[in-house]
């Protein structure tokens, strides 16, 4: 079996806003990685995202960009299931996932934003990780729509 899934949302802003809302690590940091991002994300780098609830930044390395359309990064694959009391509980796999992210316009000035991540083994633990970034993708999706139509910060004391 080939472990992905794609998650969606449309954001009421033109995609310019929304592509840099992900791109632009001051802007990122504002509603997704809370710990802080390190730099842009620009093809060929590496940078690190941190979250304030998780303990620990790690390295995304960035494969390609294509401005206001489409974003792909890998990372260390997490395999590992939500522990109630302590938030995530990820263990590192040995292997990388692709995220790809798309932007797309829309006929009333609004945002297709669509992300899948692909890659995991076809394992238990390889299947309880796509859950879990699945869940994380989902609510980074909201997050977003929030702080970009809003400036409302979703994940301030979400998992603490």
């Amino acid at each position: 079996m080939d472990l992905k899934f794609k998650v969606m949302i449309h954001v009421g802003r033109p995609v310019g806003e929304v592509f840099e809302a992900v791109a632009d690590p001051k802007e990122l940091s504002s509603y997704f990685t809370t710990g802080g991002a390190s730099a842009r994300l620009e093809t060929g780098k590496t940078v690190m995202w941190d979250f304030a609830d998780f303990p620990g930044a790690f390295p995304v390395e960035v494969d390609k960009v294509v401005p206001n359309e489409k974003i792909v990064l890998r990372w260390e694959a997490a395999e590992g299931e939500l522990v109630s009391d302590k938030g995530i509980d990820i263990k590192p796999a040995g292997y990388q996932t692709t995220v790809t992210m798309w932007f797309k316009p829309t006929d009333d000035g609004r945002t297709l934003v669509e992300i899948e991540e692909k890659g995991w083994r076809d394992t238990e633990s390889g299947l309880k990780g796509s859950y879990g970034n699945c869940m994380g993708w989902s609510q980074m999706l909201a997050a977003l729509k929030m702080w970009v139509e809003r400036g409302i910060n979703l994940r301030e004391g979400a998992y603490k």
